[in-house]
């Protein structure tokens, strides 16, 4: 919610043309472009840097988000260090299926862990660009924003005093749990949401990845994928009951269930390893419509959740965080406002792209194991044509790797 403005006796307040509310990616990414066309900005976080940059997330980066990246001095580390990802590989029936997604497009993933893609943007933005940032700080709250003076305060986390900061602009980069998206007046803001029904456990396995590339298993008993991470450390996800107890998934259970849905004939076991996360996941997805509220615009999670089905979110902050921050930069150093006047119907454009890809292929993993016959008949006949119809391949390829949605 909007609070009333900051009492006059708050602290020495500062004045910034842009604050940036989060340090995640989209956060980071817009500092780092503000910082870049020497526009000053504040970043404030909740967290401290420690752990924003140990913090699991996900890994798959689409090549154009890359390009942006690259673009604007921020890939350097990524470009030397990711993995390149060329196919997937679907399994179903007890068979294999490798679905070469870079001969059909010559485009390719990134793969690259979020927590050592936000070390590279705290540095670049901290260390390198001179960017101000705040860790720690507490009941951040939000001031005047349908006024030309917003401003933000905070709860400092060495005083315990609250700091007042002016600006032009807040960006809200904080993520769903944050708190620019509660500023949002209810009775203008509008939240699309779609609930799966199905949850996935989520898992980190010290053990090498059981195949050179992605693996989705979409079985009669739950889908299970295997995403790599690095030589070391693999990513599986597990279908499960939504709000599902992960207690509930010994070490033993969990391989069992990995060996049976990812197995196929001809193809050796998995690799197992010792489990060093397990959370549950409840797949859903939102978009928060309108994405600005006078002088505040959201971005990444903020603004819309993409399940992890299609391994799309970071890549929707990314790419919120590349036309917010170059909207910015338009309007603070050359007064040009035709940026921020379209930013939340081109973010929203391919935000709706991802859902409705989602959406296809949640039915593609899940309805194998929907328990109803028919939609069990429909959805191995989805798979069957991504490898009998070109068309098709391509189709799946496009969106698969985000090189349909050009905008």
């Amino acid at each position: 919610m909007t609070h009333a403005s900051p009492a006059a006796n708050s602290g020495a307040p500062q004045r910034f043309p842009v604050v940036v509310v989060g340090a995640g990616p989209a956060g980071l990414t817009t500092g780092n472009i503000l910082r870049a066309a020497s526009v000053d900005c504040l970043v404030l976080e909740t967290e401290t840097r420690e752990f924003i940059e140990q913090r699991p997330r996900a890994g798959v980066i689409e090549e154009w988000a890359v390009r942006g990246l690259e673009k604007r001095g921020l890939a350097r580390n990524l470009l030397d260090r990711a993995e390149l990802h060329t196919a997937c590989e679907f399994r179903f029936d007890g068979e294999r299926y490798r679905f070469p997604y870079g001969e059909l497009t010559g485009s390719h993933h990134f793969v690259y862990p979020q927590p050592l893609l936000v070390t590279d943007l705290v540095r670049e933005y901290a260390d390198v660009r001179g960017g101000r940032i705040r860790f720690g700080v507490r009941d951040v709250r939000l001031h005047d924003l349908g006024t030309d003076r917003p401003s933000v305060s905070y709860l400092c986390p060495d005083t315990g005093e609250r700091r007042v900061v002016h600006c032009d602009f807040v960006a809200g980069c904080d993520g769903a749990r944050g708190v620019t998206r509660a500023a949002l007046p209810p009775e203008r803001v509008r939240i699309a949401r779609h609930d799966y029904g199905i949850g996935w456990l989520a898992l980190l396995a010290e053990a090498p990845p059981s195949a050179d590339c992605v693996l989705f298993g979409c079985h009669v008993r739950g889908f299970a994928g295997q995403m790599p991470r690095s030589p070391e450390v693999t990513r599986y996800y597990l279908q499960c009951p939504p709000g599902d107890d992960p207690e509930n998934w010994p070490h033993e259970r969990v391989w069992a269930e990995l060996q049976e849905r990812l197995g196929a004939a001809g193809v050796p076991p998995l690799t197992e390893g010792r489990l060093i996360e397990k959370r549950v996941l409840d797949m859903h997805d939102y978009v928060v419509e309108p994405m600005v509220h006078g002088r505040l615009f959201l971005a990444g999670d903020a603004a819309h959740l993409v399940a992890p089905i299609a391994a799309k979110g970071m890549n929707l902050a990314l790419h919120d965080a590349f036309l917010l921050g170059d909207a910015l930069v338009a309007h603070l150093t050359m007064g040009d406002d035709g940026g921020l006047a379209g930013y939340a119907q081109a973010c929203l454009r391919r935000v709706w792209d991802y859902q409705e890809f989602s959406q296809w292929l949640s039915e593609v993993y899940h309805g194998t194991a929907s328990g109803d016959p028919f939609r069990a008949g429909t959805t191995l006949a989805r798979l069957r044509r991504l490898f009998t119809s070109r068309a098709a391949a391509a189709a799946f390829a496009e969106q698969y790797l985000g090189t349909a949605a050009r905008y």
